[in-house]
């Protein structure tokens, strides 16, 4: 129900309270109770109220300055704040400044004084039944949860949990999101399309609610969400209400969410599974079958697949926010799974087959991936161009097989493409079987054991900076090792002598790329 502060006035509490400023403001809507009172207007940011509560102070922190009060008032009409509650006048402070009211009256925001040397009055008095009319009033109790009950509780009427909870939407005006663990929607009852649940989706996985005990309200475009963890038939899931019309508080959607969580068992209500997540595990295992089966209710046709990733490190909200601003950029899809620190995904062009007279995507989702590696603890392993349903599962089992080698092979890249990954795979194998086609590549490397010792490991050392980490570019090597330029270029030009050829050619880097991978997997193989 909707609490102004003219209400609040009329209570038992406040009842000898005196309006001395902000009268305009006394339609503020009251949604909840805070104290504060801070010595410092940069502390009063760290405790300021949220939009639409009632704040109390004594200004027993800034009692003997008048500048501090009149910028605390324009900190809290800022903020949105219902009224300024002053209790204790004349023991904390003797009176209040004109300057304070008049700014208050200025501002709209109600300014109450609450006189305590007549009738002793405490923050806890004013909270208890502040709070007790806003929870549980008459209007709360019959109007929300009870119609509520009726429809949820409706047996005869409907079949099913998600028809029952459809009507109590339609009659009490919220709407109802229930997700997967991976944030994946099952059940939706909306009644007003103001923001999109993708929307609602990124601003909850940016906020952390999955960490959440307790419901958290998230503005989404103006449309206000409670988000809150729900667990059914023992899987933990997240449940986003919508009010629609701001008509509820945070404690009256709480008590909504129980009696709905109640409901689902009652019902016996279990959520269809996430057809997403499905199809995503389906292609990691490498079990195309029950791809192929799940694709049409993951409403994925294999040939919009444009990226397949596995990711650590980006289930953070900067990761989440890019991926966020790169599908409202680029019209593309992200459809992903989260465990722990582990993200796998992929990009998909939703709707539309991409043809020869579109961009492939490719570059996109290069971008994205640079994008996400901007925080130095992600790793990023990714096949990008994709040859349907066959060609996702058999790139998820590249990168299953070679991610946790490829980042010995290439210590310093963060972000790892099918061309590292296939490299890495095919040193795997040729480690593994051993024999003669791993002695021929290992042999390429054996003139730098008949140099001076420390001449040859030096000069290998600075072919496996130039080859594996630098990409052949001399000044990075410099950068690499931390010698000078000049000097790589002289090793570069010992290489060429000790080996007697030149390295950069093209049919002889291919045999030495694979001969000094082999010898960095040498230190992990076994």
């Amino acid at each position: 129900m909707k609490i102004t502060v003219k209400d609040c006035l009329a209570f038992e509490v406040l009842k000898s309270a005196r309006l001395i400023a902000g009268e305009k403001g006394l339609g503020n809507r009251v949604k909840g109770v805070s104290v504060i009172d801070a010595s410092e207007i940069s502390d009063v940011e760290n405790f300021l109220a949220q939009k639409g509560e009632m704040v109390l102070t004594g200004f027993f922190g800034m009692k003997d300055d008048t500048e501090k009060q009149t910028r605390f008032v324009e900190a809290l009409a800022d903020a949105g704040s219902a009224a300024l509650v002053v209790l204790y006048l004349g023991s904390s402070i003797t009176h209040l400044s004109k300057e304070v009211v008049d700014v208050a009256e200025k501002r709209n925001l109600p300014l109450i004084l609450v006189l305590t040397e007549k009738r002793k009055i405490t923050y806890s008095d004013i909270i208890t039944e502040l709070m007790e009319k806003i929870l549980y009033s008459d209007n709360f109790e019959n109007r929300l949860i009870s119609n509520t009950i009726f429809h949820l509780l409706n047996f005869e009427k409907h079949s099913n949990f998600q028809s029952a909870v459809r009507e109590a939407a339609i009659n009490n005006d919220f709407q109802l999101i229930i997700l997967s663990s991976d944030f994946n929607p099952i059940l939706s009852v909306e009644t007003r399309h103001k923001a999109t649940i993708a929307d609602a989706i990124n601003l909850g996985r940016e906020r952390d609610v999955e960490k959440a005990a307790v419901y958290t309200m998230i503005d989404v475009n103006g449309v206000l969400t409670y988000w809150g963890p729900v667990m059914i038939n023992g899987e933990k899931h997240f449940m986003f209400i919508v009010d629609n019309e701001d008509s509820y508080s945070a404690g009256e959607i709480t008590k909504l969410a129980e009696i709905i969580e109640l409901a689902m068992g009652m019902w016996k209500y279990t959520p269809e599974r996430d057809a997403k997540s499905e199809f995503i595990k389906a292609l990691r295992r490498g079990n195309k079958s029950l791809a192929y089966t799940l694709k049409e209710e993951a409403g994925i046709d294999g040939t919009e697949i444009l990226s397949i990733f596995y990711a650590k490190g980006i289930e953070k909200s900067h990761g989440f926010r890019h991926i966020a601003e790169f599908e409202s950029r680029e019209n593309l899809q992200v459809m992903k799974i989260t465990e722990g620190e582990d993200t796998y995904g992929m990009i998909y062009n939703k709707g539309k087959k991409a043809d020869e007279s579109e961009p492939s995507g490719r570059s996109q989702c290069i971008d994205l991936f640079n994008r996400l590696k901007e925080e130095k603890t992600v790793r990023i392993f990714h096949v990008t161009g994709i040859d349907g349903i066959e060609g996702a599962a058999d790139a998820y089992r590249l990168i299953s097989e070679a991610w946790t080698f490829v980042q010995n092979v290439f210590p310093y890249k963060r972000v790892f493409t099918k061309y590292e990954l296939a490299l890495v795979s095919n040193c795997i194998n040729i480690q593994l079987q051993g024999g003669f086609v791993k002695k021929n590549y290992l042999e390429l490397l054996e003139p730098f054991r008949e140099a001076t010792d420390n001449k040859g490991k030096q000069l290998l050392e600075t072919l496996e900076t130039f080859v594996l980490d630098a990409g052949m570019n001399s000044a990075k090597t410099s950068e690499f090792m931390g010698i000078h330029t000049n000097t790589v270029q002289y090793r570069l030009k010992k290489i060429n002598e000790v080996l007697d050829v030149e390295i950069t050619g093209n049919r002889v880097i291919p045999g030495l790329t694979i001969a000094l991978a082999l010898k960095r997997l040498e230190k992990v193989v076994h």
